[in-house]
């Protein structure tokens, strides 16, 4: 069973707070930390009227970022756009543009800056995948993570902002599996009966790891994050006695998403309680379980 653990906590600046990650947070952070030290952001109207969001567009209003950032220690930026969630004109390019006036803020406060990247960097590649790992993102979404971590990463150090890209696993409950899941589910399986395996961390643990990091002050300039080892989308469902039938591949499925979360680890030890290859996912399933009526699908 999780145990929720009081933290202590510093000032952050959380960007994007509406979105499916900062819903996650706005729940455990909230139950978890003294609530005034997170400032949430969102560009629509704030959830309610308190002291502790504010509103604006960071693109159009960029000091109104720099204000929301002054005595912060960190930003966390989870602002960005995802394939099929584009509206009201915005598109890929905008999770650079996201990232760059964060990092311009963050010199002129002197805020760390943590950006949301995302697994889908490294594309398509067998093995255990460091942050040392070749990059070849294969689809758009991939290829817009990617470029904002090279452009975030060079104007950081233009500007001397220290800044961690979080290349983010599979989050249990908004993913494409356990949140897209519908009566019906079809998953792709191939020849040898397995399904497509990948790297993954539960909600809550996500929750706990970014709050260890936003605490670390030397953080690397790009770090997996994910629990130990990797499991199969098909085990996963089994896990949480959702039924599914296999269907042949689709021309673009991607077979393996490994992270290797060695150097997560000396930042973080939330990460590693949950090893999903090792034994089946009970407690992954049930932070998802406590987290569904609050959380999105992730449709990536």
């Amino acid at each position: 069973m999780f145990t929720r653990a009081r933290m202590q906590f510093p000032d952050i600046l959380v960007l994007g707070a509406t979105g499916r990650i900062g819903t996650i947070l706005q729940r455990v952070w909230t139950s978890e930390v003294v609530h005034g030290h997170v400032l949430w952001h969102t560009r629509a109207a704030p959830p309610d009227q308190g002291q502790n969001w504010i509103s604006f567009d960071p693109l159009t209003d960029p000091d109104a970022l720099t204000r929301a950032a002054q005595g912060r220690c960190a930003i966390l930026c989870l602002s960005g756009v995802i394939p099929g969630r584009e509206h009201s004109g915005a598109t890929l390019t905008d999770n650079i543009a996201l990232a760059l006036v964060a990092l311009r803020s963050a010199a002129k406060t002197g805020a760390r800056v943590l950006l949301a990247s995302s697994a889908a960097v490294y594309g398509n590649q067998p093995g255990l995948l460091s942050e040392e790992s070749p990059v070849h993102p294969v689809n758009d979404y991939g290829r817009s993570k990617l470029e904002m971590e090279r452009q975030a990463l060079h104007t950081a150090q233009d500007l001397g902002v220290q800044c961690c890209a979080l290349r983010i696993g599979n989050i249990a409950g908004i993913d494409s599996t356990l949140g897209g899941w519908r009566p019906g589910f079809q998953l792709d399986q191939f020849a040898d009966g397995r399904t497509p395996l990948r790297s993954y961390i539960s909600p809550l643990t996500l929750a706990r790891v970014l709050a260890d990091l936003v605490h670390a002050p030397d953080l690397p300039d790009v770090l997996n994050v994910a629990s130990p080892g990797a499991i199969e989308m098909g085990h996963l469902l089994d896990a949480a006695q959702l039924p599914w039938t296999p269907r042949a591949p689709q021309a673009d499925v991607i077979p393996q998403v490994c992270l290797d979360t060695t150097r997560l680890s000396q930042f973080s030890s939330h990460a590693s309680r949950i090893n999903p290859s090792e034994a089946p996912p009970a407690e992954m399933i049930e932070q998802w379980r406590i987290l569904e009526p609050n959380i999105q699908v992730l449709g990536e």
